[in-house]
């Protein structure tokens, strides 16, 4: 591969080496062997926590010792995604990188871009004696994607600098100063279980193709959401038939936007053909829908082999379905403070039926904590009407933009210095570290950055080639 940037081949060749490595949210502990191996080769100090993350000290350039210490902060873990028919298995194979013109992407599955550009970064900084800079701590930590557990679990004094660099934001020549805070809600529902009828047929209906993407970046493109679209479907289908649920499954990652689903469910075997037919128009008017958003959306319906003793009842069946068709997905407020920006949203994110139980995480984000907190008792109120409950995990904190920060301006400056134009600067709709780590530990100044990466948690994620090289050009001027 050829690139325009000197650096950019050094990056992506630590990123290559990177992605031979398994690294799914859960499973970093080979990625976190590997760079500790790396850091004793070049004789950098390295400290880890109890919960796995890890901490980089690269000495200063000759002159810059007395520098105040800077942070560049990043995750171990990315989202492991793949289309449908992939044979992918991120708990071994290598990641394929695929140069398509300007991008990079990967061979059916996501390309770990997010986060692992930030870490390649890092590496080639710390190694290039002919720049200067001041010390560096370099973070990198555990298990972001599936709620921020990594910078939760941040152990007092792990790190010294009170000047961070976040690496995880997506679109080069954009600085943020603010992140949405964010919490998951897990609705549990009770379902009645009854003996199979007589002669009644097992049929498949599955929906996908659908192009997903990240919960908070992307949810206000209002992609379709498979288990949205498998519910109007069996919808649309029991207002005819008498159809009983078997299981219901669908979503990935409580940070992805899902892009397959699939039911099983039981009909009386006179009338399979009708449900076939019922299900196949339905599912034109929501091709028509999302044509412009997801014009890969498919929905397949077969009759199969399988047998059961046991399905859902009637009654239980609508009411899951019911209960899908009333949860809230997608934006539900935009900012009043900064133009553009989603303020609060819900991802319904991964449904399944488990020990007789329907189980749907959902999502929520917001920039207003109060809110974030409304839209789990929306879904709260939901279960109470039909018997559910539901649980929560820990709410994670939103980072308040400050205007005020000698980082921001020394950044503005800089990067008008090296692109002769202003970067924006904005938040984001998405839980970054940079919230935790702030709510966590006083008179932190931070400022999140990147290269340009689209799609990502999705097997459409990739990153602009050419943008790697001015986050380097930034980064290296920042520094001095």
């Amino acid at each position: 591969m050829t690139y325009q940037h000197e650096k950019t081949h050094e990056i992506l060749k630590w990123f290559e080496k990177m992605n031979q490595i398994p690294r799914c949210s859960g499973n970093e502990e080979a990625i976190r062997t590997w760079l500790i191996n790396w850091s004793n080769e070049h004789h950098f100090a390295i400290k880890t926590d109890k919960v796995g993350n890890l901490l980089i000290s690269v000495p200063a350039s000759s002159g810059y010792e007395n520098a105040p210490i800077v942070v560049i902060q990043g995750h171990l873990d990315m989202v492991c995604e793949k289309t449908h028919d992939s044979k992918h298995d991120f708990t071994k194979d290598p990641i394929k990188l695929i140069e398509d013109g300007e991008w990079l992407r990967a061979d059916n599955t996501s390309l770990g871009a997010d986060n692992g550009i930030a870490i390649a970064i890092a590496m080639t900084l710390s190694l290039d004696k002919s720049i200067s800079h001041p010390p560096l701590e370099l973070l990198f930590t555990i298990d972001e994607e599936r709620g921020l557990v990594g910078a939760g679990a941040l152990e007092p004094g792990f790190f010294e600098g009170r000047i961070l660099i976040n690496l995880d934001s997506e679109d080069e020549g954009y600085f943020m100063i603010g992140c949405a805070g964010g919490l998951n809600t897990l609705l549990s529902i009770p379902l009645e279980w009854t003996d199979v009828p007589n002669h009644y047929q097992v049929m498949k209906i599955q929906a996908g193709g659908m192009k997903g993407g990240h919960s908070g970046i992307d949810i206000n493109a209002q992609r379709a959401n498979a288990i949205k679209v498998l519910a109007q479907i069996l919808l649309m289908t029991k207002s005819q038939v008498d159809l009983r649920l078997v299981k219901f499954n669908g979503g990935t990652a409580n940070n992805a936007i899902p892009r397959d689903a699939e039911a099983f469910v039981l009909v009386p075997e006179e009338q399979a053909q009708t449900v076939k037919k019922l299900a196949l128009e339905a599912a034109k008017n929501i091709r028509a829908e999302f044509q412009n958003t997801d014009p890969d959306l498919f929905i397949k319906v077969d009759t199969v082999s399988e047998t059961f003793t046991q399905t859902i009842t009637a009654i239980d069946t609508q009411k899951l379905i019911d209960v899908i068709m009333v949860l809230p997905h997608g934006v539900i407020a935009m900012s009043t403070d900064m133009k553009e920006l989603v303020e609060t949203s819900n991802n319904i994110a991964k449904i399944s039926i488990e020990n007789g139980q329907l189980k749907v995480l959902n999502t929520q984000r917001s920039s207003v904590e109060s809110r974030t907190y409304a839209v789990s008792q929306r879904i709260e109120a939901v279960a109470r009407l039909v018997g559910g409950e539901v649980s929560r995990d820990t709410y994670y904190p939103g980072w308040q933009p400050n205007m005020a920060s000698p980082l921001l301006a020394k950044s503005i400056d800089v990067y008008k210095k090296q692109f002769g134009k202003k970067p924006q600067v904005t938040a984001i709709h998405a839980g970054l570290e940079c919230g935790i780590i702030g709510s966590q530990v006083s008179g932190m100044d931070m400022l999140s950055t990147g290269a340009t990466i689209k799609d990502p948690h999705s097997p459409d994620e990739k990153i602009h080639i050419g943008s790697i090289g001015k986050v380097w050009d930034f980064m290296v001027a920042l520094l001095v």
